[in-house]
């Protein structure tokens, strides 16, 4: 089902029947809990823009096959509906909704040399190949291109590694160094500081500095092939062709083809070293990670490594295609942040500078934290502990390096300050609340100069700062985005007090908690919304909440997101929000009203506002934690029904099977937690609430250290969606939320399930604290 249909039939659905609906098994826990398999083709339709080349789990390299660099949905370089292929390139970003990478495109192919790709409705005008016989598995791809060559590509951390099976008779393997990403936006020089060059033994090196969206990153390789080939011609700006027998050239947009008089017979295998410090770096990777020509070992590690991660949630129960669905959720949520440090811990630091490190405490690029503080990084402090430590002392460093603090979304050495807020904060802040250890006071003169003082430097996510000190509020004629600004910029304040905290500032944590209900200066209790304000204090007086703005075709006031939406962005304080709407009844009647008000969205609207219910967008972060907010105001048995509905239909094991992007694992981890049974609202406050019952029967989940958590519905029924009651380690549980300390230690969780909505989780001593505290 296409985007646009699935937001025409959740339009017209509310709450009434939804038990009914839900496919899930039947069945009781009756054998033990397995990993699934996953589809690396979900997520690469519809707006999903992940990719189903191979990487390891968090790899520097991401090897894959790109068959678009220059449109939206080509943000990761592949969509499932082009029908050709450009070549293959080394490094991919997933579920993004920006584009950049597609690093050192090799393509292999028969026939005279072109030089351009071609248009994509017209691949025989370039270089592109249709393709059939597409296999994608983690660690390993396959496909058959329409020159009669068979692809297949596999990894190490560092390393992409390509075997190319030609038929008989001459051939062809052309690098295009000048690929990348293209938008309509891109203005100057995009590449430059580039080199080729051919050593006597045969190896292909090359650097380049690319002007995407992280400007001025850099890249470089080193390439060795299996075979000697036979000519070799050089091509520079303009593809202007080099002297006959050169062996390298520099410029901007360079290329290099390798000619083979005979193609067939044995593979010509090809494998790929990179780095973003240097060459000697990227030959390091080769000499390290690649010795030999073993393409087979190396798709067999590469898989091993993959099973041994996707063990850490197996299930028991659910549709097969929901058991798919988990697995594939799984393996997108363990693709970034991705790897960044050499073989000898040299890194390029957000300073531009290279730093080192030790093998224990790698670098990590790809953090994109306006989305994955959400759900990724709390999912990834409770499945995989370890990496989570090494994320957050990675994200200590590089506050102490940034020149402008915090980072924001950092990509390959560059602060590309793209959406709003700080949220490394958030997630350095959980981490701190979960126990990871860290030198959380280092980060903190840098994490405190962004709090408070107003000289510091500014990028473009953190404008309006000084207008959010003086007024309480971003203020709509000054500062775009200025009502989700001002409500990032008050949860960013949360956090940052419990890195006060943590560092003994404890005056500084005392006004930064109170600077954070700041939230409720963009919300006018008269009309229930957030709506824009102006610097004299005044409301926007032509709210329509629908619009994103009130310059509709000039300013949006809204992030991706629009007043409806941005009503309920809070995340910290929820009492004090269910206050502003006159207390529980008022609160669960707006909340009501959140999914089933008409799905109409402006024109202006971005495609980042999708899977509406409603005007709760799934298919956007804003407010994925929406449907959890019944549960603070009494009414958690609304949390579960909306919960199940959309773990159901938001999500498929098809390519369009993720309503928006997947941000980087962010929507893959809103579907892993909400299936366990559990969300964290505010991840800052290091707890859970409850949501619907598991979606499978039974889920066993590897904590690491030997610890076990289980998590088991009993009466899991289609007609039975409500929960009745929880057991924690066999005893009664009344609380309708849990602690992240008491998952991480291990143990079962037990929910009984029931065709009714029950009084379980109603009383106000049994509801999730918020703000530090319970309601009263």
């Amino acid at each position: 089902m296409t985007t646009a249909n699935r937001r025409q039939v959740l339009a017209g659905t509310g709450l009434a029947g939804l038990a009914a609906a839900l496919p899930v098994t039947n069945a009781a826990a009756a054998q033990a809990p397995v990993a699934g398999k996953p589809d690396l083709f979900v997520g690469t339709g519809g707006h999903g823009h992940t990719y189903p080349g191979p990487s390891l789990p968090f790899g520097m390299v991401q090897l894959g096959p790109d068959t678009d660099n220059s449109r939206w949905d080509a943000c990761s370089g592949y969509h499932q509906d082009d029908g050709s292929i450009m070549g293959f390139s080394h490094t991919h970003l997933s579920g993004t909704g920006i584009g950049d990478m597609l690093d050192v495109l090799v393509v292999p192919t028969r026939g005279p040399l072109q030089l351009k790709p071609g248009a994509l409705g017209k691949p025989e005008q370039g270089y592109r190949q249709r393709f059939t016989d597409e296999l994608a598995e983690p660690g390993y791809y396959r496909v058959k291109l329409e020159s009669g060559v068979l692809a297949e590509l596999t990894v190490t951390e560092r390393t992409g590694h390509h075997r190319y099976s030609f038929p008989q008779g001459p051939g062809h393997i052309l690098v295009d160094f000048a690929h990348m990403i293209l938008d309509v936006w891109d203005k100057g020089t995009l590449i430059d500081e580039a080199s080729l060059a051919l050593s006597a033994d045969g190896m292909l090196t090359g650097s380049r500095r690319v002007h995407r969206w992280a400007k001025g990153r850099r890249i470089h390789f080193a390439m060795q092939l299996s075979r000697k080939p036979d000519r070799v011609q050089f091509f520079g700006d303009d593809d202007a062709p080099a002297l006959a027998g050169a062996k390298g050239v520099t410029g901007n947009r360079l290329k290099v083809a390798l000619f083979f008089d005979q193609a067939g017979g044995a593979p010509i295998l090809i494998k790929t070293g990179i780095s973003a410090v240097d060459v000697a770096g990227a030959k390091a990777a080769l000499d390290g990670e690649a010795a030999g020509w073993q393409f087979d070992a190396v798709r067999r590690s590469a898989a091993r490594t993959w099973q041994a991660e996707l063990d850490r949630i197996r299930v028991d129960g659910g549709t097969p295609e929901q058991r798919t669905i988990m697995a594939s959720a799984l393996y997108h949520a363990f693709l970034s942040p991705t790897l960044f440090t050499d073989r000898d811990g040299r890194y390029v630091g957000l300073d531009r500078k290279v730093h080192q490190t030790t093998a224990a405490e790698p670098a990590f690029s790809t953090y994109s934290m306006w989305d994955t503080y959400r759900a990724l990084h709390p999912l990834l402090t409770l499945v995989q502990p370890d990496k989570a430590a090494q994320f957050t002392r990675d994200l200590v460093r590089q506050t102490v390096q940034s020149p402008t603090g915090s980072p924001v979304w950092p990509l390959q050495g560059v602060e590309t300050a793209c959406m709003i807020g700080w949220h490394s904060v958030s997630v350095l802040a959980e981490a701190c609340a979960k126990g990871i250890k860290a030198d959380y006071a280092a980060a903190w003169p840098q994490i405190r100069s962004r709090a408070f003082d107003r000289n510091f430097p500014d990028v473009d996510s953190t404008l309006g700062r000084g207008f959010y000190y003086d007024l309480g509020f971003v203020p709509a004629d000054k500062t775009w985005e200025s009502v989700s600004r001002t409500q990032e910029y008050a949860y960013d304040d949360w956090a940052m007090a419990v890195l006060a905290d943590a560092a003994g500032a404890k005056a500084d944590a005392a006004a930064l908690r109170k600077r954070s209900l700041n939230y409720r200066n963009v919300i006018d209790p008269k009309i229930g919304f957030a709506r824009p304000r102006f610097a004299d204090g005044s409301w926007w007086a032509d709210y329509d909440p629908i619009q994103l703005g009130h310059k509709p075709e000039k300013q949006r006031d809204y992030t991706e997101a629009n007043g409806w939406q941005a009503t309920f962005l809070n995340q910290h304080d929820v009492y004090g929000l269910i206050a502003l709407f006159g207390g529980d009844a008022g609160f669960v009647t707006k909340l009501d009203a959140l999914f089933t008000a008409p799905s109409t969205l402006p024109k202006n609207a971005p495609p980042d506002i999708t899977g509406l219910v409603g005007q709760y967008a799934h298919g956007n972060e804003p407010d994925q934690h929406a449907a959890y907010l019944y549960a603070y105001a009494g009414a958690p048995w609304k949390t579960q029904a909306m919960v199940r509905r959309l773990l159901t239909e938001m999500y498929k094991a098809e390519p369009d099977g993720v309503i928006g992007n997947d941000d980087c694992g962010q929507m893959s981890a809103w579907f892993i937690l909400s299936a366990l049974g559990f969300y964290p609202v505010d991840p800052v406050s290091g707890v859970y609430v409850f949501g619907s019952p598991p979606l499978f029967d039974a889920a066993q989940v590897d904590l690491g250290q030997g610890r076990t958590l289980r998590v088991v519905a009993k009466g899991n029924a289609p007609a039975s969606p409500y929960v009745q009651s929880v057991r924690w380690n066999g005893k009664p549980w009344t609380r309708n939320w849990i602690a992240h300390a008491d998952l991480a230690r291990g143990g079962e969780l037990e929910f009984t399930m029931g065709p009714k909505p029950s009084s379980f989780g109603t009383a106000k001593a049994d509801r999730p604290p918020s703000f530090g505290s319970q309601p009263r």
